[in-house]
């Protein structure tokens, strides 16, 4: 089941119909008990990363949203989450949606149906 979802995730955000943070909270919304259409608006801010571009890429920021609501605990939420963004990074070799795209430097790190399964796959460990 789980790298069902994963491959979900990266297939919503690669047919553009949903941003990385979306396709991520989208796919994971019914084990939180969060409505989808919720979801959808919950993440809809964050395409593109954080501040377009700017900052945390949107598939780690969903995948935060749905840590949050698993454990219902903001000392393992935050926990969870910097694991996340460190196995991330050691990935990817970035966290920042600018640097993934490889905006500035012409040279891609990581495609965003890329970036979502692994968001998807790190979060699931927590799942």
């Amino acid at each position: 089941m789980k790298e069902t979802r994963k491959l979900s995730a990266a297939e919503k955000k690669r047919c553009n119909s949903h941003n990385c943070a979306q396709a991520v909270v989208c796919t994971y919304c019914d084990l939180v008990g969060l409505p989808e259409r919720t979801a959808l608006d919950i993440a809809g801010a964050y395409g593109t990363g954080m501040g377009n571009m700017e900052g945390t890429c949107g598939a780690l920021v969903g995948a935060g949203m749905i840590i949050g609501l698993a454990t219902k605990e903001r000392n393992q939420s935050r926990a969870r989450m910097k694991e996340m963004m460190t196995k991330f990074r050691q990935r990817n070799g970035a966290t920042q949606c600018r640097l993934l795209k490889g905006v500035g430097t012409g040279t891609p790190l990581r495609d965003c149906p890329d970036c979502v399964a692994d968001a998807c796959e790190f979060l699931e460990e927590y799942l």
